[in-house]
């Protein structure tokens, strides 16, 4: 079987501090905040193993051991969990770079998403423009009627995006925090740390027209805010079809 036709890897930022909700989450870090009786970042992998996902790499940093440990005495049937730290802040695409395997498959497609957020969406879309050949990454955008609080998608009529822009009241395409690149765009990326995907790499291949936008209308969360954190539950409890 080709690289093509297996399952995308999944990398899953999990490295931050989540200062918003730090107080309510004493020694835990912010992914692994329990909810409806699972940690928040378990729902994230179980959605994806919903579309076919079997191996998941966790960019962890801040109380790194605790995501460790979780999956470790915890495994999800049929899918691999390993886990990557980093010792110093670098940044979300560095997260990343830091949790990709040594080993390179060239052909390798690679779904990159946040362990603090869920868009309940098919990430398989992503997928295509990258093997076409037509985008060296692609990004979920997510259709809001109030992004005020997101910073939203500048997109082309023919998908590509144009810019990130600043947060403005109103309806809007926001960034869903879920991504796809090919094997080789992940690893020609410079080696600056810290490296952001929102401030670096994504601009800089909009510049060259090089990056997609899948835009949906999907069940979104994130739990960044005490008072998105206190809905996780219902959420979940919402949207078990979502889950394996």
């Amino acid at each position: 079987m080709s690289e093509r036709t297996h399952p995308p890897g999944v990398i899953v930022l999990a490295g931050g501090f989540g200062t918003r909700v730090s107080h309510l989450l004493p020694g835990v870090p912010k992914p692994m905040a329990s909810v409806a009786g699972r940690p928040f970042v378990e729902w994230v992998v179980r959605a994806f193993a919903r579309w076919g996902c079997r191996e998941f790499f966790m960019a962890t940093g801040h109380l790194a051991h605790v995501i460790q440990d979780h999956f470790k005495t915890q495994p999800i049937p049929n899918v691999t969990v390993s886990s990557s730290v980093e010792t110093s802040p670098m940044g979300t695409a560095g997260g990343c770079l830091n949790a990709l395997p040594s080993e390179a498959a060239p052909n390798r497609r690679w779904l990159v998403v946040n362990g603090d957020s869920l868009v309940l969406a098919d990430p398989r879309p992503l997928l295509l423009p990258i093997d076409a050949g037509v985008a060296d990454a692609s990004l979920l955008g997510l259709a809001l009627p109030d992004a005020s609080r997101f910073g939203s998608l500048d997109i082309r009529g023919d998908g590509l995006l144009n810019a990130f822009r600043e947060k403005t009241p109103g309806a809007g395409t926001i960034n869903a925090g879920v991504y796809a690149f090919s094997e080789r765009t992940l690893r020609e990326l410079p080696s600056t740390r810290p490296l952001s995907f929102e401030f670096d790499v994504f601009p800089a291949l909009a510049a060259k027209h090089r990056v997609h936008a899948t835009t949906v209308t999907a069940p979104f969360l994130d739990i960044g805010t005490p008072e998105t954190l206190a809905a996780a539950g219902q959420f979940i409890a919402s949207h078990q079809g979502h889950f394996v």
